[in-house]
């Protein structure tokens, strides 16, 4: 497994390209249908299993195809507000660190 802490940007983005298209084939999607399904191009979706740079929108699109959206949840949660910034809060929403 694959440190992300000292990875660099292109080596995770591999890896993510790499993990896209290890679902895909398992769930058995050509590119071209996947690529239909999400609304992107074919050219779209192998640049992204290649690593190559796309936007969040692609990658958005794709894991929505794919049944993954959910995943993004575990990628990163709604962070919670501990209980004593809340109470200086006073029901106000914090907007600055």
């Amino acid at each position: 497994m694959m440190n992300m802490e000292t990875a660099s940007n292109e080596n995770i983005r591999k890896e993510l390209g790499k993990r896209l298209q290890s679902e895909r084939l398992n769930r058995n999607i050509t590119q071209a249908a996947l690529a239909e399904k999400a609304g992107i191009a074919r050219r779209t979706l192998l640049g992204a299993e290649r690593g190559e740079s796309f936007t969040i929108d692609t990658l958005i699109s794709i894991l929505r195809e794919l049944g993954c959206l959910a995943q993004l949840n575990l990628f990163l949660p709604e962070p919670e507000i501990s209980p004593v910034q809340l109470s200086k809060l006073n029901g106000k929403k914090r907007k600055k660190a």
